[in-house]
């Protein structure tokens, strides 16, 4: 069964086609600069160099079109026909209360989609653009949508209210939504894999850590808590987001700096975070590199980033009332030794002790728990992809 997993942003289209008897990836790529300028794709089959090739793209129509030609070349194509496409699996970004799983994507199924978009303007309306495309080229092939504020769809009421009216809340679901659910549901359940316990019994604390950072606290295999809120902006210290901050803020500097909405907008979600503290880069290995060179702000956006991480550790073990394994996943939490080794610092009252020695490692599952830590310290590589390729698999016919 091969199964195609699309995740379509503004002006980007990844994807990977997958083998589902044996979950292994056949090919994957990346078509970029859509309805800009320069537009590509970039495409690998499975054990051969990139195809690159530099084509325009005006929109995200031409730009499924390309990728399923690409994946039916002569020289660097998986399929013969795309007969044998079985069905086709979407990351979509925002389900709002609507969808609590991965559905099936029928026409009501984006109508509910379509009324979501005002809760994520950016990227909903791009996921749409891919559900539509694949429609009008494949017409008979399932589509399943995997959404990334599903698996947050447990959490209680008192863990996803703000302390707003809730007038707000019944006319426009102003509420906690939380994201990159897929990536803390596939870890989570890997974890209780590697410690070889039922999920049902385990109280775990999931990082996914990167560019946009979250932590989940996952309570017999359901979200109850999670940093980020009705946007992706809250919680921890992110690359370009600024994380949690006092709403007093804003106004604070909308009227000093004489800005609008928009700006500010603009200031906490593309000027804020590491860059904004360390005015080096988004990118921790840059700050970190410059950090060990005696850069102070680098230092202090290190410090940050690492505290505030901590902080949320801290707090989903006293919500759960303790914690039995802690995963560390995503780009950062897979690779930086010195931020996992800096959040886990301090937090033997817990019970979290890791080993220098089985913490260096870089992209690769590990167990990195000291001999005498009560907690499980994992390093669990995301696979956003095929969870959604298993979802697909499993909701399509």
């Amino acid at each position: 069964m091969k199964i195609l997993v699309i995740n379509c942003g503004s002006s980007s289209l990844k994807y990977q086609l997958f083998d589902m008897d044996h979950e292994s990836v056949l090919a994957k790529g990346l078509v970029e600069r859509i309805g800009i300028d320069g537009s590509q794709i970039k495409h690998t089959k499975t054990g051969l160099e990139t195809l690159v090739k530099q084509t325009p793209i005006p929109d995200h129509k031409v730009a499924i079109k390309l990728v399923l030609d690409t994946l039916q070349g002569s020289s660097h194509g998986v399929l013969t026909s795309l007969d044998e496409l079985s069905a086709v699996g979407h990351r979509i970004v925002h389900g709002g209360e609507d969808f609590a799983s991965s559905v099936k994507i029928d026409a009501k199924v984006l109508e509910a989609v379509k009324r979501c978009v005002p809760l994520a303007p950016l990227h909903n309306p791009a996921n749409i653009m891919g559900i539509e495309a694949v429609l009008e080229a494949l017409p008979n092939v399932p589509q399943v949508g995997v959404f990334d504020t599903a698996f947050h769809q447990t959490m209680p009421q008192h863990a996803f209210m703000y302390g707003v009216p809730y007038g707000y809340y019944e006319k426009y679901k102003v509420r906690r939504y939380g994201f990159h659910g897929t990536s803390h549901y596939f870890v989570s359940r890997r974890a209780a894999e590697m410690v070889g316990q039922p999920i049902e019994k385990l109280k775990i604390i999931t990082c996914h850590l990167g560019n946009g950072s979250s932590i989940t606290a996952v309570n017999g295999g359901k979200s109850v808590d999670t940093s980020m809120g009705f946007t992706p902006l809250a919680g921890v210290l992110m690359g370009t987001r600024s994380g949690d901050v006092d709403p007093a803020l804003l106004p604070f500097i909308a009227k000093t700096e004489k800005m609008g909405m928009d700006e500010i907008d603009m200031l906490l979600n593309k000027k804020s975070g590491l860059l904004g503290i360390s005015g080096t880069s988004s990118d921790l290995r840059d700050v970190e590199d410059a950090a060990l060179k005696g850069d102070k702000r680098a230092q202090l956006a290190v410090n940050m980033l690492n505290y505030d991480i901590k902080k949320f550790v801290g707090a989903y073990a006293a919500a759960m009332g303790g914690v039995d394994v802690l995963v560390f996943t995503a780009g950062v939490g897979e690779n930086s030794i010195p931020t996992r080794a800096a959040v886990c610092e301090g937090l033997d009252f817990l019970g979290i002790k890791i080993d220098p020695e089985k913490n260096d490692v870089r992209g690769k599952e590990a167990d990195i728990s000291a001999a005498d830590s009560r907690v499980r310290v994992l390093v669990i590589p995301t696979n956003e992809e095929l969870m959604i390729a298993r979802d697909t698999k499993r909701l399509a016919f």
